[in-house]
């Protein structure tokens, strides 16, 4: 028997449910993992909660990445074997293929090596956060050493491999959060400048510390109001990264703020890097140098057991970490 996580209705974290269940056996294009850890990410709350962009079909599986070793592959998959230490790139149905489990079957093209040097729980830290940060500034805003971005959100784990994506480019990093706690934190994973929304200006900010030319890109996962500040913060071209919905709240289009400067405002997400298979390939490079010359490194906030699920979502619910989360299996 193999432990596997899933939900029967949304809700809360209460409704996760460990199950002791017959391990799948992989079919065609598959592969199954034994896994040793797992990446807990934002969008796995969102999805257990109803609010994602998939549909959760209870009882549904949930996770997106995972570590681990093949201990079983199906047929016509001829570039894997048993034995290859391999992480999950989330680019599947989470609901079909979900990796809270000890044996996770997932698609054979949805696994990659990762470096020998990196752990375990290092290994299940990599895609989510560093494909999704290279999507939007690497591959879309072509950022550079003559840019400055502003990256709210970010002591989250996406937000700080933007940092590190960003500096590795060379690009002036103004990072965003809400207190004061976490400044240190953010200057120490390299952030240029750091401004605590709870008691300064963002956009007062952003312009003194630009010289009054405003950021080249903004990187945010909350919406809602802010967007009306990140478009005053934005310099004329500018382009807004809208790549989550942590607030609640409305979603307002800043329209003359927008006229006045040209801006772009786009909506963006992972799966727009990890469905195309050639932006997909140049993600990875970047990534596998980034991860050998050490300008990117998975920074890990705190791990879970596998049977401390819940408190595990929990945890990420409030908001408090500077990093990844990850469970250990």
């Amino acid at each position: 028997m193999s432990k596997l996580i899933r939900f029967y209705e949304t809700g809360g974290a209460e409704v996760l449910k460990i199950e002791n269940t017959p391990p799948d056996v992989p079919g065609e294009g598959e592969v199954r993992l034994k896994v040793e850890a797992i990446g807990l990410n934002r969008a796995e709350i969102m999805f257990r909660e109803g609010q994602y962009l998939e549909e959760p079909a209870p009882p549904s599986k949930l996770g997106y990445e995972a570590s681990g070793v093949i201990d079983a592959i199906g047929p016509d998959v001829k570039t894997l074997k048993v034995g290859d230490r391999v992480s999950t790139i989330p680019s599947f149905s989470m609901g079909k293929y979900g990796v809270y489990g000890e044996n996770p079957v997932v698609p054979a093209y949805a696994v990659a090596a990762y470096p020998d040097n990196l752990s375990a729980i290092e290994g299940a830290s990599i895609w989510m956060q560093f494909l999704t940060a290279f999507g939007a500034l690497i591959e879309y805003a072509k950022l550079s050493a003559e840019d400055s971005v502003l990256i709210t959100a970010a002591s989250s784990s996406v937000g700080v491999a933007a940092i590190q994506v960003a500096k590795s480019v060379g690009a002036k990093v103004i990072a965003a959060t809400r207190t004061e706690e976490k400044k240190k934190f953010l200057l120490e994973a390299g952030a240029d400048h750091v401004i605590v929304t709870n008691s300064q200006d963002l956009a007062a900010i952003c312009n003194e510390i630009t010289s009054g030319n405003g950021v080249n890109v903004v990187f945010d996962p909350i919406g809602g109001p802010i967007i009306e500040e990140l478009a005053n913060a934005a310099a004329p071209g500018g382009i807004i990264f809208e790549y989550g919905a942590l607030s609640t709240d409305p979603s307002p289009f800043p329209l003359f703020t927008a006229l006045g400067k040209g801006l772009s405002i786009r909506g963006y997400t992972l799966f727009e890097i990890t469905q195309d298979p050639i932006i997909l390939e140049r993600g990875k490079q970047f990534i596998y140098l980034g991860l050998e010359s050490g300008k990117l490194k998975p920074v890990i906030d705190r791990t879970f057991a596998f049977d401390s699920i819940i408190d595990a979502h929990k945890y990420m619910e409030k908001g408090d970490q500077m990093g990844k989360i990850v469970i250990t299996v």
